[in-house]
């Protein structure tokens, strides 16, 4: 499923199984208590990383540096959407075939909606509204409303969907479809696919710019990052990343990638695409995500189990904190606090 090998101790739970097509709705309460004790009102922005071999999430206050919230979740968790507002974290589970629906105050988990067969991308629309999350077993992407707990559609999509991201006025969806080495773009009112774009091999993250005119893509196989203008459909330039790139942090200078095999992230210049500086981080990075502020950019690293955050102004490593066993933070992850 991540396009590369990986540790022996991670590939079962790298890949979820079952094959079928129900959609079916979760209604109960799941009391997932956080096994520390934590004030419901947090004074500092927050990383909530998905720990998929401890079926966890970790809360680690990005201002002490602490781990201060273990949350059950079920079903090996690794891809995640934080809601606008930060009052809600939705995380998806392959193998429990579910979306964890968590309030980030209280650090509990208040019900599970079950999605597809294996939900692994989650992406949230701008009014946080919906959340739409991409089958990898399945060619299916779901979207779900949030409020009332329920899939409300099924597009269909290219074979193996990875990541999801949305514009920032909500209008389209993206879509990272890994065994057919493209991008699909859907529609968000029809939610029927518009257009796709070839990109290189298998591509797994997908991030939107903030003014929702370029998307890049990770191309795990070709060790690159595709750069799409999304008016014209058409991909419009390449960045060279280190071995297995796996999703794309974007500032305003400079896009980040983490290099999974190579343990590093790569940053590249975003108006000339070019090579800024390779930065060595910890082992098989994955999830990475710029600060509210764009003072600091995280970096999860899956099989070190740590988040390490760099200045994105000089480019060195300034912190490394540790968490749960095995975070992905497959998506967006940062928690700021009112």
């Amino acid at each position: 499923m991540t396009g590369g090998g990986m540790r022996s101790r991670r590939r079962s739970i790298d890949k979820a199984g079952g094959i079928g097509s129900a959609v079916a709705v979760g209604a109960g309460l799941w009391l997932g208590v956080a096994t520390l004790v934590q004030p419901r009102l947090a004074l500092a922005d927050e990383a909530f990383t998905t720990d998929q071999t401890a079926s966890a999430v970790s809360v680690l206050d990005l201002t002490t540096k602490k781990l201060v919230a273990t949350i059950p979740v079920p079903g090996k968790p690794a891809g995640i959407a934080m809601a606008p507002d930060g009052r809600y974290a939705y995380v998806t589970s392959p193998e429990g075939r579910d979306v964890s629906v968590i309030d980030t105050a209280a650090r509990r988990v208040l019900r599970k909606i079950a999605v597809g067969e294996d939900p692994l991308g989650i992406g949230i629309d701008p009014s946080g509204t919906f959340v739409y999350v991409a089958d990898f077993d399945i060619p299916y992407l779901y979207k779900v409303d949030v409020q009332k707990g329920v899939v409300v559609g099924k597009a269909k999509v290219g074979n193996s969907p990875c990541g999801v991201a949305v514009t920032p006025d909500g209008k389209e969806i993206v879509v990272a479809d890994r065994n057919d080495d493209k991008i699909s773009i859907l529609d968000a009112a029809s939610f029927k696919e518009i257009a796709t774009v070839a990109v290189g091999k298998h591509p797994f993250g997908v991030t939107i710019d903030a003014q929702g005119k370029r998307v890049y893509s990770a191309d795990v196989m070709s060790n690159q990052v595709s750069v799409i203008d999304l008016a014209t459909r058409k991909r419009i330039g390449i960045v060279k990343t280190g071995m297995h790139p796996y999703v794309v942090a974007l500032g305003k200078t400079y896009g980040f990638s983490t290099d999974e095999l190579s343990g590093t992230v790569t940053v590249f210049d975003l108006a000339t695409l070019k090579l800024v500086k390779r930065i060595n981080v910890g082992d098989y990075p994955e999830g990475i995500e710029l600060s509210p502020d764009g003072k600091r950019v995280y970096v999860v690293n899956w099989f070190s189990n740590d988040v390490w955050a760099i200045d994105p102004k000089t480019l060195e490593v300034v912190a490394k904190m540790k968490v749960g066993d095995g975070p992905r933070a497959f998506g967006t992850f940062i928690r700021k606090t009112p």
